[in-house]
């Protein structure tokens, strides 16, 4: 008895998990797929001042592709407002789906390539954890702040350039997490799926040690929002 029901417990959970995959499919399909395509890679025939991510590379987990539909892009912390709250347009349980089927349908197993990536950095050894956060305020001064701005509010001087059309994060709304910012920091913007190279791979200029110091000072010192883990 104890067999039969648990082998109806997990049929039960899996059509569940096909009925809100089908949920997620049939909105996205109907509000979603003008932007970020059929396949999640944005590539439409739509222009934009800003194009949309490719989906299918994004570092979003699904909890925090949730916030965004929800929220829109720039309560999150985007310059441009090109991707619009939709809380007011879907009921919570069809706003969970769609986070869902992108996940599913577009990158599965994006959980252990971030994993995998990052296991393959550096470890910071016990004896440098002390100075990550002097480090990281002095890098972020020299190279990020000008995008960016000193506090990271997304406003550096680089946006007041009307030749340079650049749209940098608020980095005090962004929700992406430590190891998602060193690993965003590392591999450049373009690498995880947006469409421009405004934010560049800082790889070659500095090591491992550098660059996940940047990422915890702006985590420790700059993130304000509850989104973030």
């Amino acid at each position: 008895m104890k067999i039969l029901l648990t082998i109806l417990f997990f049929i039960g959970l899996l059509n569940a998990a096909d009925a809100k995959y089908a949920m997620g499919k049939d909105i996205y399909e109907t509000t979603c797929i003008s932007c970020h395509g059929a396949n999640g890679n944005a590539k439409t025939k739509v222009s934009f001042i800003v194009n949309p991510r490719a989906l299918d590379k994004t570092i979003l987990t699904q909890e925090q592709s949730y916030n965004i539909i929800k929220h829109g892009a720039h309560e999150l912390g985007a310059a441009a407002d090109i991707m619009p709250s939709f809380k007011s347009v879907y009921s919570e349980k069809e706003l969970q789906s769609v986070a869902y089927y992108i996940r599913k349908a577009f990158k599965p197993h994006s959980e252990q390539r971030i994993d995998a990536l990052y296991a393959k950095s550096d470890t910071i050894d016990a004896s440098k954890k002390k100075k990550m956060l002097k480090r990281g305020a002095k890098i972020f001064k020299r190279n990020c702040s000008w995008c960016h701005g000193v506090g990271g509010d997304g406003a550096g001087e680089a946006t007041r350039n009307p030749e340079m059309s650049i749209f940098p994060y608020n980095l005090v709304k962004t929700q992406l997490s430590e190891k998602q910012l060193f690993l965003y920091i590392k591999y450049g913007g373009k690498y995880w799926g947006t469409h421009k190279e405004d934010m560049p791979s800082w790889s070659k200029k500095y090591d491992d040690f550098t660059i996940k110091s940047v990422a915890k000072y702006i985590h420790e010192k700059m993130q304000k929002n509850d989104y973030v883990k």
